[in-house]
């Protein structure tokens, strides 16, 4: 299955999100500064073949992206607030306002891409420990759910639709994949339990200091669930049926500091936030083994987190986060790269 438009964001620092999100006019999307390098697959950090969706706002810190076609959704970890924008178009605007629904964190979301059924948009609420779902195009609530747990015992940090339209997140402090069945997300709920599917303990996916579980997609073949754990670079196998976690053999390649996945056919791309760049692996259908193929950076990346692939572009966020506290770099900006 091709999945071109399916993110799996995640967050990479274990602090609550802090400050506000204001509005602003967004400038046209600017090309970055480009060099004479012919290497498609990898830019030289010190040059750049990207083109720059500016983010409107002040201090927002993004986080997480999905699209479905050339639509894409990007979350503000500052106060909740989700941003829309058009691939091609200068446009990126406001979607969902910060603070809305008790939406004070957004950290990985999702986006359903089924002509089958309407679109949701599916956002994980870091330490706050709450999941919202909410219509894609009306931007209308759907339903909450919630895990029940203290700020600092979890974090909810990235979302996964599979393919029949469960919804998977990761929990970074507390080692559990959640899962909402697609009848339960589009009932209409609020603050309905969150249901564990997977609970890490006991299985070869050990929680540790920092944090583990993040990045999660579908594998090629439907079956398995992969997640990364940021602080080991270890991936994880999870398989849907009989819930198996296995760690996929890399012939002894890590993907520390791993953030967000993103699943395009057999090319899984892992960002590596802390090391700017985004890992290209060659994963097998059932998910089970790979191999580090490449890598891809670029001089506007800036502490990326996550990435959507649309039309053999991929568009990475550009979070900043090693500027919390300090003087970020704005407008805050989502870098389009060639894959």
């Amino acid at each position: 299955m091709n999945r071109v438009s399916r993110v799996a964001p995640a967050v990479a620092v274990a602090t609550l999100f802090l400050g506000a999100c204001g509005s602003s006019d967004s400038p046209d999307p600017a090309p970055a500064t480009t060099s004479n390098s012919s290497t498609p697959a990898s830019t030289s950090p010190n040059s750049s073949s990207a083109t720059v969706y500016n983010l409107p706002g002040s201090g927002v810190f993004p986080e997480g992206i999905t699209a479905a076609d050339d639509t894409f959704y990007v979350t503000s970890t500052s106060d909740g607030a989700v941003f829309r924008g058009t691939v091609g178009s200068p446009d990126v605007s406001v979607f969902l306002p910060g603070g809305a629904d008790g939406r004070t964190a957004a950290a990985g979301i999702d986006v359903t891409d089924d002509d089958d059924r309407a679109d949701y948009l599916v956002i994980a609420g870091g330490a706050t420990g709450k999941v919202w779902v909410y219509d894609a195009d009306s931007g209308d609530l759907i339903g909450t759910f919630t895990n029940g747990l203290g700020t600092d015992a979890t974090f909810l940090n990235d979302v996964a639709i599979a393919d029949n339209g469960d919804a998977y997140i990761t929990d970074s402090r507390s080692p559990a994949l959640y899962r909402i069945p697609v009848e339960q997300m589009t009932a209409g709920t609020q603050d309905a339990p969150l249901e564990t599917f997977v609970s890490f303990d006991g299985t070869p996916f050990a929680y540790g200091e920092g944090f583990n579980a993040n990045g999660i997609v579908e594998n090629d073949d439907e079956s398995a669930l992969i997640v990364v754990q940021s602080s080991t670079g270890n991936l994880y196998r999870i398989d849907k049926t009989s819930k198996e976690v296995t760690q996929v053999d890399l012939g002894g390649a890590t993907l520390t500091n791993g953030d967000g996945l993103e699943m395009d056919d057999d090319t899984l791309y892992v960002v590596r936030n802390r090391d700017g760049l985004i890992a290209k692996v060659d994963l097998d259908d059932d998910g089970r083994t790979g191999a580090v193929t490449g890598e891809i950076t670029d001089a506007s990346f800036a502490y990326p987190t996550t990435v959507a692939a649309v039309d053999d572009r991929l568009l990475v966020v550009n979070s900043q986060f090693d500027k919390r506290g300090g003087e970020p770099v704005e407008p805050f900006t989502v870098s389009s790269v060639p894959e």
